[in-house]
């Protein structure tokens, strides 16, 4: 395996753009955002949208179920693993209503691994989505 080399997996949502679910770099993993979108669907897990496609409604704790999965994916893809996540950069679209259950959710997933973590709120994501992940794990 070559230093610098990208990663995909065959399980996570396809990119939205022009860029790789992954890249090592040395004994790093750098992963690109992962959202909770399901590979092969438009349709995202706990979201319902209006014939415009905008956002009726959305359910964060399905998302965050959702997108811990899809993490969990790319890492394996990668030679990588949950235990080995050393950083997790979360971006919410709405920290006032969500925080809470999100920050529930993640103490499930993240009781004995325990990365650094920064959470911050943005105005939108590039799919109608209400929480991404941005990490770096070891591999």
């Amino acid at each position: 395996m070559s230093d610098n080399s990208i990663k995909n997996s065959d399980k996570a949502p396809e990119p939205v753009g022009l860029y790789p679910h992954a890249r090592k770099v040395g004994n790093l993993l750098f992963l690109s955002g992962v959202g909770p979108r399901k590979r092969g669907s438009k349709e995202i897990p706990g979201v319902t949208l209006d014939d415009s496609g905008n956002i009726i409604e959305y359910d964060i704790e399905a998302q965050c179920h959702s997108v811990f999965e899809n993490v969990r994916l790319v890492l394996e893809a990668s030679g990588s693993s949950w235990d080995k996540l050393v950083d997790v950069t979360v971006f919410l679209t709405n920290m006032k209503d969500d925080f809470k259950k999100y920050n529930a959710v993640y103490a499930e997933y993240f009781k004995d691994n325990q990365p650094c973590r920064t959470t911050v709120e943005i105005n939108a994501l590039p799919t109608p989505i209400a929480i991404e992940l941005k990490c770096i794990a070891t591999i």
